[in-house]
C-alpha cells in the first residue's frame, strides 16, 4: 500500500480555497440571526423529581425520533445524489465533511434564535430547534454509510440491472437500499447512540447569558448533575439504560435480524440471528391481516405511483421543459452565489475584530486538541477492530454483547463525567486525560458498529472458503478479515473524526456545579465563546476546526476510501 507519492503530490488548490471560503461564509449565516437578537422564549424549570422521569422520557424519544425521520430521509437523498452524479459528488462529499466537522454548538445560535424569532410565544421554537440540533449529531454518518454502500456495490450486480432495464427508482429499491441494509441499520443505531450523546446540550443550553430548557431526559440529567444531586442523576442513567433496552429489543434487534437477509452470498449460513420480538410478528394474526390488506396495498400504491412518475419524467413530453429547468438552476446558483459572497464579506469582517490575545490561543489549542483526537482513535482502534470482527463473525456473540454494547454506546458519557472528572482531576493529568476519556467514549462506536457491519456483511461463502484453505490467525486476518472490512472501516473512522472533534466541545470544557472546568483545546474555545455570545471567536475558532477536519480528510481518508473503493470491493 504505497501512499506516500499521492500524499505528496496533494498540493492546496483553487477549490480548497473556495471549500474553506465557504465554511466562513456558512458559519456567518449560522450565527447572524444571534449578534444582535434579544430572545423572548418563555422560561421553563426542570423538576428532579422522579415521577416527572416517564414523561421526560417520553418527550426525549419523540424528539429523537422525528430527528431520525429527518436524518433518513436526509441520508437517501443526499447519499444517492453523491454517489450517482460525478459532478456533484465533487461539491456534496466536501460539504458534508464540513457539515460533521462543525459542532452542535456552532449550530446552536442561528437555529435556537431563528425559530424563536419565528415563534416567540411559547417553547415551539425551541422545541424543533433541538429536534434539528439533535439531527445535526444523527444525519452525517448514515449519509457517508449509504454513500459508500452504493459506490461499492459489485459490478456484476450493477450490470445485472442494466440487463433487466431497471429504472432508477427500481435500481434503488431492488440493489442499492437492499445492499446497503446491513451498514445503514447499524450506522442508524450509532445515529441514535449520538443523539443520547448530545442530548444533555440539546435540551438545555445557556446562549448569551439566557438559560434555555425543554423537559426532557437530557435537562434531567444536567440538572441533576449541576445540582450535584447524585440520587437524581442515578435514577436519570438507570431510566434512559431502561429507554435504551427496550428500544434495542422492540426495534433494533428485529431489524437486525431483518437485514441479515441482505447480505450478499451464493450459499446459505444455518447460524442465523435470532429475534423473539420479530418472530411473534411474524406469527402475529393481526400483523398479517394488516399486512395483508393495509400495508400491501399502501406499498403497492406507493411503487406504482413512483414508477409512473419516473416514465411521465422521463418522456420527450416533460425533457422539453429542460432549457426552463436549467435557467431556473442557473438562476438559483448565481443568487446562492452572491449570498455566501456576501456572508464571506461579513464573516471575515467578524473574524478581523478578534483581539490578537485570542488569536494567540488558537495555534496551541489546535495542536492540544489534535492530539487529544489522534490519542482517542488509537485507543479506539487497538479495541474496536478485534471486538468487532469477532462480534460481527460470530452470531450467538452479537446476540449477546449487541444489546450491551447498544446500551453502553447510547450512555451520554457526559451524564457520566461527574464521576470520571472527580476521578481524574485528583489523578495526573486532570482534565487533559479525562477529556481524552470523554473522546474515546464519543468515537469509539463510529468504528465498532462500522467495523460489526463490515464483518456481518462478509459472504458465508468466503468465511467457508478460508477454513477449507485452512486460513487461521494473522494470514485469515491478512486475506479476508482486513480487505472485507476495510470499506466500513475508513467509512467508521471518517466519522469518528468528525464525532471526536465534535465531542472536544463537550470534554474540554465542562460545568459541574458551581464551578466550569476547562483545559486547552479547540472546543473549549468553541464553548466558551458560545457561552459568553462571542460570536467573532465562535466563527474564527469553528472554522479553524472545520479546517483541520477536512484537511485530514483530504490528505488522509479519502485517498484509504479510494484504495477501499478500488481494490478491496468484493465482486461476485
Amino acid at each position: 500500500m504505497k501512499l506516500t507519492p499521492n500524499f505528496i503530490k496533494r498540493k492546496v488548490g483553487l477549490f480548497d480555497i473556495i471549500i474553506f471560503a465557504a465554511i466562513i461564509a456558512l458559519l456567518y449565516i449560522l450565527v447572524s440571526p444571534s449578534i444582535n437578537h434579544t430572545s423572548t422564549g418563555q422560561s421553563v424549570e426542570i423538576s428532579t423529581s422522579l415521577s416527572k422521569l416517564p414523561i421526560y422520557a417520553l418527550k426525549s424519544v419523540g424528539r429523537m425520533t422525528v430527528a431520525y425521520i429527518l436524518s433518513l430521509i436526509f441520508t437517501f437523498i443526499y447519499g444517492y445524489k453523491a454517489a450517482h452524479n460525478e459532478n456533484a459528488e465533487k461539491i456534496l462529499i466536501p460539504i458534508l465533511d464540513i457539515l460533521q466537522s462543525i459542532p452542535v454548538l456552532s449550530f446552536l445560535p442561528a437555529v435556537v434564535l431563528g425559530l424563536v424569532s419565528v415563534f416567540p410565544h411559547g417553547n415551539i421554537g425551541i422545541e424543533i430547534a433541538s429536534i434539528i440540533l439533535i439531527f445535526t449529531g444523527q444525519a452525517w454518518n448514515m449519509t457517508f454509510s449509504f454513500y459508500h454502500s452504493i459506490k461499492i456495490i459489485p459490478r456484476d450486480l450493477k450490470e445485472a440491472t442494466e440487463v433487466f432495464q431497471l429504472n432508477k427508482w427500481q435500481q434503488f429499491k431492488t440493489l442499492e437500499l437492499p445492499f446497503s441494509a446491513i451498514g445503514l441499520v447499524w450506522n442508524s443505531m450509532m445515529s441514535w447512540a449520538g443523539g443520547w450523546f448530545f442530548l444533555m446540550a440539546c435540551e438545555m443550553f445557556t446562549l448569551k447569558g439566557r438559560n434555555f430548557r425543554l423537559e426532557g431526559l437530557g435537562s434531567y440529567l444536567q440538572t441533576a448533575a449541576n445540582q450535584g444531586d447524585e440520587k437524581a442523576l442515578l435514577w436519570g442513567v438507570l431510566t434512559l439504560i431502561l429507554v435504551i433496552v427496550l428500544l434495542n429489543e422492540l426495534v433494533w434487534k428485529p431489524v437486525i435480524v431483518w437485514a441479515d437477509k441482505f447480505k450478499v452470498e451464493l450459499t446459505g449460513n444455518d447460524e442465523k440471528p435470532h429475534s423473539y420480538i420479530l418472530t411473534m410478528i411474524r406469527r402475529s394474526v393481526v400483523i398479517e391481516v394488516l399486512s395483508e390488506k393495509v400495508f400491501a396495498k399502501i406499498y403497492v400504491f406507493i411503487n406504482k405511483t413512483i414508477d409512473n412518475l419516473i416514465i411521465k419524467f422521463s418522456s420527450d413530453k416533460y425533457l422539453r421543459f429542460g432549457v426552463l429547468g436549467k435557467i431556473i438552476s442557473l438562476i438559483v446558483r448565481i443568487v446562492m452565489i452572491i449570498l455566501l459572497c456576501y456572508s464571506l464579506f461579513k464573516g471575515l469582517k467578524l473574524i478581523v475584530t478578534v483581539s490578537p490575545n485570542e488569536l494567540a490561543k488558537l495555534l496551541p489549542a489546535v495542536g492540544a486538541s489534535l492530539l487529544r483526537v489522534l490519542v482517542a482513535q488509537v485507543l479506539a482502534l487497538l479495541w474496536t477492530v478485534p471486538v468487532g470482527v469477532a462480534i460481527g463473525m460470530n452470531k450467538k456473540l452479537a446476540n449477546i454483547f449487541q444489546p450491551i454494547i447498544q446500551i453502553i454506546a447510547s450512555v451520554p458519557a457526559t451524564a457520566l463525567f461527574p464521576v470520571v472528572l472527580g476521578f481524574f482531576m485528583s489523578a495526573i493529568g486532570g482534565l487533559n486525560i479525562a477529556s481524552v476519556f470523554l473522546m474515546l467514549m464519543g468515537t469509539q462506536w463510529y468504528i465498532l458498529f462500522n467495523v460489526i457491519a463490515g464483518a456481518m456483511a462478509i459472504p458465508d461463502d468466503l468465511i467457508s472458503a478460508s477454513k477449507t484453505f485452512g486460513l487461521k490467525g494473522f494470514k485469515k486476518w491478512k486475506t479476508l478479515i482486513l480487505p472485507a472490512i476495510f470499506p466500513n472501516l475508513i467509512t467508521g473512522m471518517i466519522t469518528a473524526t468528525g464525532g471526536c472533534w465534535n465531542a472536544s466541545i463537550v470534554s474540554e470544557y465542562v460545568n459541574f456545579g458551581s464551578k466550569t472546568y476547562s483545559t486547552i483545546g479547540l472546543g473549549a474555545l468553541i464553548s466558551d465563546a458560545t457561552n459568553k455570545g462571542d460570536f467573532p471567536m465562535l466563527i474564527l475558532s469553528t472554522v479553524v476546526m472545520c479546517i483541520v477536519v477536512v484537511t485530514f480528510n483530504k490528505l488522509v481518508w479519502k485517498p484509504l476510501y479510494n484504495l477501499a473503493e478500488v481494490k478491496y470491493k468484493i465482486e461476485l
